[in-house]
């Protein structure tokens, strides 16, 4: 199990459709999808420590978890329902599952707290992250091709970015 857990997670960081076609029909991996979810927010959380001190670890940890949830249901919506080809037939559970995984190269923002490297590790892996997004996305929702997909994330992240500021606001003010 954790050996198929970590082989999918180096396939995903690889960026192979075929990975997340197979996260995808595979309902018995969401569990694994929220271990990677964890470990990368906890990589994330960790990693932002230098810019965002301690009390920003925690913030940043459950900003990448909501954010896991709230993502997947926003681009359900915008990919699958407002923006979607002929061929597109998907849920939020599969979304979840291939979403979790394109997580994986966030494990890599653990080289944030590495003093001058760690901001280029930072904005690395993230990009990295949107890049596994995109296969995730587009793979997820059958499209024919990458633009669409990129199209969905970046109006998906703006949303997110949205819906995070207003749950975690009420906590940031205190």
């Amino acid at each position: 199990m954790m050996d198929q857990l970590v082989q999918r997670m180096i396939r995903a960081a690889k960026l192979e459709p075929g990975l997340y076609e197979e996260v995808e029909a595979d309902t018995g991996a969401l569990g694994q999808a929220a271990i990677v979810v964890v470990l990368s927010s906890l990589a994330g959380g960790l990693g932002a420590a230098q810019l965002t001190g301690s009390a920003g670890v925690v913030a940043t940890t459950i900003a990448s978890l909501l954010g896991w949830g709230v993502w997947a249901t926003v681009i359900y919506v915008i990919g699958a329902k407002l923006l979607p080809e002929p061929q597109t037939e998907a849920d939020v559970g599969e979304l979840m599952r291939t979403i979790g995984f394109s997580a994986s190269p966030g494990l890599l923002r653990v080289f944030g707290l590495v003093p001058v490297i760690g901001v280029l590790a930072l904005l690395v892996s993230s990009l990295w992250m949107l890049a596994s997004m995109v296969v995730a996305v587009r793979q997820a929702l059958d499209y024919t091709g990458t633009g669409r997909a990129v199209v969905v994330c970046l109006i998906g992240f703006f949303v997110q970015m949205v819906v995070i500021a207003v749950l975690l606001g009420p906590i940031a003010a205190r």
